[in-house]
């Protein structure tokens, strides 16, 4: 169905009138009259019955009227809602990271971000899989490496290190490891190398293994390396922002650690001037502040 047909046979409805509305969408009493025709041939029905005095909208009229009605407040309703976005923050906003940042790192502080706007749906999409943003698969990504996709803006946020971790429960029975082969004498848990997203830890990894270690753990994130660790499984093979929430842990072989792991915050060049992407980059700028306050708090 003809919407432009649609919006003249509204004006018409809502006026009694062709020559009414026409003066209403700017157009003559002729173009309306041809319009409504029009429309009412490709329903194969009368829409208006024609009088002296002006129009009367038939049974069928009637119907289309309260739906056209229905439809007119409907996009007033939106015209608003889109007005008010220019000042408010709603909606949905999907971002997506990898399980281990989203779970360990990201949706602690969600709640802080939903305090602050929480008229906010948020989709947290969590996996190692990098989704395409331009396509529009994620309005936002946190990623631990820099996006190489076009028209991404990106801003890096921060940089974590890889390290090793275990209990002091699994330190106390099974001891602390000085040297790099004493790891022979433990059981590592890592995450799988194949990972897409953390070249670092990768490499570390690599590293680590080319030391003969007998019993080993291997998961496809760190979340479940974590939870590993937490059971007194063995040493860990984990990103250093986790000690911030689980401070139990004890640093293993302090001399060894990947490179700095670059954090970006990427978004499609098109969503720049979006209030909930605007939103969602201060708070996390926000908490990196706060993270970084709070390592430095620890280390002191």
């Amino acid at each position: 169905m003809d919407w432009d047909k649609l919006r003249i046979f509204h004006a018409v409805a809502d006026a009694g009138s062709l020559t009414h509305a026409g003066d209403t969408l700017h157009l003559s009493q002729s173009a309306v009259s041809r319009q409504v025709r029009a429309l009412e041939e490709s329903l194969n029905t009368t829409l208006f019955h024609r009088h002296a005095r002006g129009l009367i909208l038939t049974e069928q009229g009637e119907l289309l009227f309260d739906a056209t009605r229905s439809m007119s407040k409907r996009l007033d309703a939106a015209a608003a809602r889109i007005r008010d976005s220019e000042e408010e923050v709603f909606g949905e906003l999907r971002v997506t990271t990898t399980l281990g940042f989203g779970t360990l790192w990201l949706a602690p502080r969600l709640h802080k971000l939903y305090e602050l706007h929480p008229d906010l749906n948020i989709d947290l999409m969590l996996e190692e899989k990098v989704l395409d943003l331009p396509m529009r698969e994620a309005d936002a990504a946190i990623r631990m490496k820099e996006p190489s996709q076009a028209d991404l803006i990106r801003k890096r946020l921060m940089s974590v290190r890889i390290r090793l971790f275990a209990t002091q429960n699994y330190i106390d029975e099974h001891g602390m490891p000085e040297t790099l082969e004493d790891l022979a004498k433990h059981r590592l848990i890592y995450q799988r190398t194949e990972s897409i997203q953390v070249g670092a830890s990768s490499s570390l990894t690599h590293q680590l293994l080319e030391t003969e270690i007998p019993s080993r753990l291997m998961v496809n994130n760190y979340f479940g390396v974590l939870q590993a660790v937490l059971h007194d499984l063995g040493i860990g093979v984990l990103p250093n922002y986790v000690v911030e929430e689980h401070p139990e842990l004890v640093r293993v072989l302090p001399d060894i650690e990947s490179e700095d792991v670059p954090v970006y915050l990427a978004y499609p060049e098109e969503l720049r001037h979006s209030k909930r992407i605007q939103a969602f980059r201060d708070f996390v700028q926000d908490e990196i502040v706060d993270y970084r306050k709070h390592l430095r708090e620890l280390s002191a």
